[in-house]
């Protein structure tokens, strides 16, 4: 059984860049399946020293991958081609066409 791919949008409650990528994020997420994991910046002092104001960020994997190979997929706004492009490079099932 192959796992299902994780990405990670980092971002801040407040930031309309933040809801707007989660919005534009829905149609990938009917067309593939993998985890999102949401986590605010502001949670945690170290994630805001990393990001800064360089937020929303989507990155490949799951938080706990953050330090080992984690890479930014895209910053404020939603690329969904190379975000797509990502998923079906890392095995992520189509769930319609």
């Amino acid at each position: 059984m192959t796992s299902v791919p994780a990405l990670t949008l980092y971002g801040r409650a407040y930031c309309h860049l933040y809801d707007d990528m989660k919005v534009a994020l829905e149609p990938l997420r009917r067309d593939f399946s993998f985890t999102l994991h949401e986590v605010d910046v502001d949670a945690d002092a170290g994630l805001e020293d990393r990001f800064g104001e360089l937020v929303p960020v989507l990155m490949s994997g799951a938080p706990a991958d953050l330090q080992d190979d984690a890479k930014p997929l895209c910053h404020y706004f939603l690329d969904a081609a190379a975000v797509r492009v990502w998923l079906e490079a890392h095995g992520a099932a189509h769930t319609t066409r």
